[in-house]
């Protein structure tokens, strides 16, 4: 099998069959983020579906093959809000997996939760706790400095802990 990079150069030669291997490495966490995000099967299936046509035409944009996937969910993030945006509802019969061990009552409390974030603080925590990015990764797509990455997380847990705190659950 072919490494990453080799694959994302092919793909960005117009080689079809590359950029599919490369969607295939991704599709699962594309899928579990774009959930994650939306909390509605339907649209993360959409969002997906939208950030592949989007990555398919752009893929010579590409700067530095190293970095496809962190491209790959940038793009996704992008599609993900501006749909949010639109919708503005939230589908209270979903629950979200993040694959803890809390009920789904609980997980789906916390995702509402953060959703009251702001945008900034929302995207670090699901990339951070959600999809276990390092924060240096979480730097480079966001294209902020790593301690701006660490400043935000800290307010993000800091105002999640206010509100456990409020609710007497901490």
């Amino acid at each position: 099998m072919l490494d990453e990079q080799a694959l994302v150069k092919r793909a960005m030669a117009g080689d079809e069959l590359a950029f599919l291997q490369l969607l295939n490495q991704y599709e699962q966490t594309m899928y579990r983020m774009a959930f994650a995000y939306l909390k509605n099967e339907h649209d993360a299936i959409e969002a997906v579906q939208e950030a592949t046509y989007r990555s398919l035409k752009k893929i010579h944009t590409v700067k530095e093959p190293a970095y496809f996937g962190t491209w790959l969910v940038r793009i996704l993030l992008n599609i993900c809000h501006d749909m949010r945006e639109k919708s503005k509802r939230l589908d209270l019969q979903e629950n979200i997996d993040i694959g803890n061990t809390a009920s789904n009552h609980e997980r789906f409390e916390m995702t509402d939760i953060i959703t009251k974030l702001p945008k900034e603080q929302q995207e670090l925590i699901f990339l951070k706790y959600f999809q276990d990015y390092k924060n240096q990764d979480i730097a480079a797509l966001q294209n902020i400095p790593e301690g701006t990455v660490k400043s935000r997380l800290h307010g993000a847990l800091k105002k999640l802990k206010l509100y456990f705190m409020e609710k007497g659950e901490l």
